[in-house]
């Protein structure tokens, strides 16, 4: 019996890994043996020898250089066959088998349904390379756990990383939080600066400034509910575009409903067609635009390597508003001329 894994090539090294790959968790010295070896000669074979991992024989077959698995027999079952056994009547003939470079969760899941404690990696000409043992494919486990947990917590990096920000220390968390505060309040400036703008137009009719706030804060609405859902979204790994092309629609489907609330309301207050109108059409317009703001600007922070879940908000807020402003002062000079 050999003391090594038959490898037809040597396993790559670790920086040749591809990211996330099973590769990196493989164990390459492993007891191996013939189909025709007794369990008697594989017991004796194991004394003295130095493997990563004894937990199970992987059953080859051909020359050292190109062998190929045909079967894993576990430890326990070894130990308790008849000296006089074969290999072959012991092992398990149908084991979980990648290939090289496959996704280390969808290798370690496939060992667990499958019932077997080891999994078998073999090259892309079908060579046995070496198994990842239980204790590494519990690693894997592991780590793809903490990394979904944090997925769903709408985190890009690792719940480590969440549970820092929970509690690192003031000045860092003045650190991260004041440049998006910072960029809020050169947003509320140029807010100001847009309404002085219109500053004549509110003189010549004061109701205009009534409906400012309602606009703003349903704009503002509408977009935090899409950018909750997209951030979820990007955590779970849904298909951006579709999500996309669905808020691009469901925007103006609420700003439609809004406006059909608001015109007949507005009119019946204050008896005023015009501004109903304007108010109407520019909610109209502001939630179809806070959606396509508020979907585009988390993907576009997710794909620029950035956490959505940090920065996406305060900058999503501060557009949108300016978005609203400008949209709601054009529809009211367009309808009402004022």
């Amino acid at each position: 019996m050999d003391d090594t894994a038959a490898a037809g090539a040597p396993v790559a090294t670790e920086d040749r890994f591809l990211p996330g790959a099973i590769d990196q968790y493989l164990s390459v010295r492993v007891p191996t043996a013939d189909p025709g070896a007794t369990a008697g000669a594989v017991r004796a074979g194991l004394v003295g020898a130095g493997f990563d991992s004894v937990d199970e024989v992987a059953v080859c077959t051909g020359p050292v250089a190109g062998r190929h698995l045909v079967g894993l027999v576990p430890l326990e079952r070894l130990l308790a066959a008849g000296p006089d056994v074969r290999v072959e009547e012991l092992m398990d003939r149908d084991p979980p088998v990648v290939v090289a470079g496959h996704d280390r969760e969808q290798a370690a899941w496939k060992a667990v349904h499958h019932g077997e404690i080891s999994l078998a990696v073999v090259g892309q000409d079908g060579t046995f390379r070496g198994l990842v043992p239980p204790a590494r494919l519990l690693a894997v486990l592991l780590a793809e756990h903490d990394q979904d947990f944090a997925r769903l917590g709408g985190y890009l990096a690792s719940t480590e990383s969440a549970r820092h920000a929970v509690e690192e220390p003031v000045v860092q968390r003045l650190w991260h939080r004041v440049p998006w505060l910072v960029l809020g309040l050169a947003g509320a400036a140029v807010s100001a600066w847009l309404v002085g703008l219109f500053d004549g137009h509110i003189e010549a009719d004061v109701r205009l400034a009534f409906f400012i706030p309602g606009v703003v804060y349903l704009a503002d609405a509408v977009g935090t509910q899409t950018e909750a859902l997209v951030v979820r979204g990007l955590s779970v790994g849904a298909p951006v575009r579709t999500a996309l092309r669905l808020e691009a629609l469901t925007g103006p489907a609420l700003g439609a409903l809004l406006a059909s609330v608001s015109l007949p309301a507005i009119w019946w207050v204050l008896g005023d067609r015009e501004i109903a109108v304007a108010v109407s059409l520019a909610l109209l317009a502001a939630c179809s635009v806070a959606t396509v703001v508020a979907a585009g600007l988390p993907i576009l922070m997710a794909r620029t390597g950035r956490d959505p879940a940090f920065g996406s908000g305060p900058l999503a807020t501060v557009v949108q508003d300016l978005l609203s402003l400008v949209i709601y002062f054009g529809v009211a000079l367009l309808v009402t001329g004022t």
